[in-house]
């Protein structure tokens, strides 16, 4: 924000709970200061029974927007006048916009990951093949995005095979996806080597290694990684996870889940603002705030 909060002042925001581990705010108020703009963007903690009267305030209160996270992205579809394409895809909203009072549902969180991707690491997802471990929310974002992109195949293993299933039914019959699906191991096994070996980029989609549980890692033969191949972890906290060193030691290309962060937020703060978004500065608060 580039002045003192004022009447004039246009206000975004995140719904979530709890919201203690946000740094959206951080980012997207530094990429207002930078650019000059009289915006605040404020946290939001929504309890699941207010998201209806929360959702509706955005229209009463005029607010520019708001970002949706858990555990939200799935239940605010409903109460939204608009969905974009890729939202509907993904079945998940991670960003409001107020059009004069039509709430408009859009999903920036498989764009950004693959921004990051082509920044990070100048990977194409066209014609690879994707070892995607997880197939929660943020799962489910990437590999709509990695398909509508084009990839050859999605390899997808999770803890509850069915939920794995059920995302590859979703990628095969509605956009033509080819799909395979593994079974999760048990906790003394390893996933098969040979969907690692198969894979141009690995993604780690699970909740595994982030702060506090620093140390856990998906159950992976690490040695199997080699040059050429990325992997990409959606934690950003820790920004080094145990998964990205150890693949990184064996000779792939790693990719925190940072830039997945920094990209999904610049491309709703143009949605917000109609600028581009100051990347440098969102860039340096979120890296500010994640080490903190």
């Amino acid at each position: 924000m580039a002045s003192g909060i004022s009447s004039r002042t246009k206000v975004c925001g995140i719904f979530g709970y709890p919201l203690e581990h946000t740094f959206s705010p951080a980012m997207h108020n530094a990429a207002f200061e930078a650019a000059g703009l009289d915006f605040v963007y404020l946290p939001f903690p929504v309890d699941a029974d207010r998201l209806q009267q929360a959702v509706a305030a955005v229209k009463s209160l005029g607010l520019v927007g708001v970002n949706v996270t858990i555990p939200h992205k799935e239940a605010v579809l409903p109460l939204l006048d608009e969905l974009s394409e890729e939202a509907r895809l993904i079945g998940a909203v991670n960003t409001i916009v107020n059009h004069s009072g039509r709430l408009y549902g859009e999903n920036t969180d498989g764009r950004g990951f693959l921004c990051s991707l082509r920044k990070n690491a100048n990977f194409l997802p066209s014609g690879k093949t994707v070892l995607l471990l997880g197939a929660g929310g943020a799962a489910r974002a990437v590999a709509v995005e990695l398909a509508l992109a084009g990839v050859r195949k999605i390899i997808l293993a999770n803890r509850s095979k069915l939920r794995a299933e059920e995302l590859a039914a979703h990628l095969s019959s509605r956009i033509g996806t080819c799909t395979e699906v593994l079974a999760w191991p048990e906790p003394e096994g390893l996933l098969p080597g040979e969907a690692l070996q198969a894979a141009d980029l690995v993604v780690q989609a699970t909740s595994l290694g982030m702060y506090p549980g620093c140390a856990q890692t998906v159950p992976l033969p690490f040695n199997l990684f080699r040059p050429g191949q990325v992997a990409c972890d959606l934690v950003y906290n820790p920004v080094q996870t145990e998964f990205l060193r150890r693949a990184q030691e064996a000779g792939a290309t790693a990719v925190g889940g940072t830039g997945m962060l920094l990209y999904q937020g610049a491309l709703a703060f143009e949605l917000w603002t109609g600028q581009a978004a100051p990347l440098e500065a969102m860039e340096k608060a979120l890296v500010k705030a994640v080490w903190k």
